[in-house]
């Protein structure tokens, strides 16, 4: 059998991951659809969690880091009165609690403590390691590992719906915030245990799920689907560059102009072709190329 023959696809899909599948299975299903030599995710969600999964392809896998770092938003569905062992629905039932009369009037007032900067302790179901194993081993082994908090910053945390025992809430947050460990502790601080049962993101930095695609439209529309590269980054001051400049920059030589509205720029060729991300230098007032793409490879 022929050697499968990879392609060389660059952009990104923004993918609506389904339910019951890994982040990693459901990259794998994308990048056979596109055939695509190189691709990777920013930012897993739980297999049960579904929501906005950006996938880059090829060279816009340079641009991942800015999406890993970026803020998060997620609607999340948390049930009182019960905890599981991993903190959300997948888990096995570990205590159960009685469940306190709650109007939305209590509710609100308890999820606005955690708002602001603060600590976190990382869940055991984690796929942060110690020791070179995911603690979710560790844990699928009975095993607690002493874990150190960790800063995070609930930007915005709102009620969308309370019935039956069920909370819906808006949470916008910070890079390496575990939404199932901020759900027990809700549920904590209004006396009683709880565990998500959905989890669904719709934003990772400037991306929206207004813009997300299911593997089916991209089956249908693979051409449609991919989008480029520098949509995330729009954030950041666009600059068109001569061809002069535009040689310089791709030799790795720094540029004299005026300050730059932000610190990092988009930078594009005289054909409007996005070309990288250059970095403003104060103290020697000189742009310099940051991240630099091979979009002919």
């Amino acid at each position: 059998m022929a050697k499968k023959q990879w392609q060389s696809v660059n952009g990104l899909v923004l993918l609506n991951k389904p339910e019951g599948v890994t982040s990693n299975g459901v990259l794998q299903q994308v990048r056979r659809l596109y055939n695509a030599k190189k691709a990777g995710h920013t930012g897993a969600l739980d297999p049960f969690a579904t929501g906005l999964l950006p996938i880059c392809f090829g060279e816009a896998t340079k641009v991942s880091g800015l999406l890993l770092d970026s803020d998060k938003r997620y609607l999340a569905t948390l049930q009182l009165g019960s905890a599981t062992d991993s903190g959300d629905k997948d888990g096995a039932v570990i205590a159960q609690a009685v469940v306190p009369e709650l109007s939305e009037v209590d509710i609100e007032s308890v999820l606005q403590r955690f708002m602001g900067d603060q600590t976190q302790i990382p869940p055991m179901y984690s796929a942060l390691k110690h020791q070179g194993k995911p603690l979710y081993e560790y844990a699928r082994a009975g095993i607690e590992i002493e874990r150190p908090a960790r800063p995070i910053r609930i930007d915005l945390l709102t009620l969308k719906s309370y019935s039956k025992n069920v909370l819906q809430f808006d949470v916008l947050c910070s890079k390496g915030t575990y939404v199932r460990t901020l759900a027990e502790d809700i549920a904590k601080a209004l006396g009683t245990l709880g565990h998500l049962t959905a989890l669904h993101r719709i934003q990772t930095g400037s991306l929206n799920a207004d813009q997300m695609v299911t593997l089916e439209q991209i089956e249908a529309d693979l051409a449609g689907c991919l989008l480029p590269f520098d949509l995330p980054l729009k954030h950041l001051q666009a600059l068109c560059l001569s061809e002069q400049d535009t040689d310089t920059i791709q030799h790795g030589g720094k540029l004299a102009i005026d300050r730059p509205e932000t610190d990092w720029v988009r930078l594009y060729d005289p054909n409007n072709r996005f070309i990288g991300i250059g970095e403003w230098q104060l103290e020697k007032q000189l742009l310099k190329p940051k991240r630099l793409f091979n979009l002919d490879s």
